[in-house]
């Protein structure tokens, strides 16, 4: 798991990224989802240990990253629907990247979650 953590912490690097180019890097705001992958990518490194408790802890850190991430822009789901759908929002590029945000996250959480079980599941058998 701790792989996967790295490669949705390089994809939200990617998304701030390139959202600050494509808005023409005025807005320094657009960089939040690189901030939020570099954390996950510190902690899937972290996580690349032989120490099943410190990699425990680790994971459990970029989980709880991944459900801030998605908490803080789960809103913009519903905003991105509503400009797909034709309404007139202020920001669009904006409501876009932080709609993207919030699916890796979730995502990310998701397969975290599921992760956890199936580890658990095997301690106890």
């Amino acid at each position: 798991m701790a792989r996967i953590t790295i490669w949705f912490g390089v994809l939200l690097g990617l998304l701030g990224v390139v959202s600050f180019v494509a808005t023409g890097s005025q807005y320094p705001t657009s960089l939040i989802p690189t901030a939020f992958g570099i954390l996950l990518i510190l902690f899937g490194v972290l996580a690349r240990t032989e120490n099943v408790k410190k990699r425990m802890m680790h994971m459990h850190i970029a989980v709880t990253i991944g459900l801030i991430g998605f908490l803080a822009t789960a809103k913009s789901i519903v905003d991105a629907a509503r400009l797909f759908l034709g309404a007139d929002l202020p920001r669009p590029p904006a409501i876009q990247e932080k709609a993207a945000m919030s699916l890796i996250c979730l995502a990310f959480v998701l397969l975290s979650i599921r992760s956890f079980i199936e580890a658990r599941r095997a301690r106890n058998a």
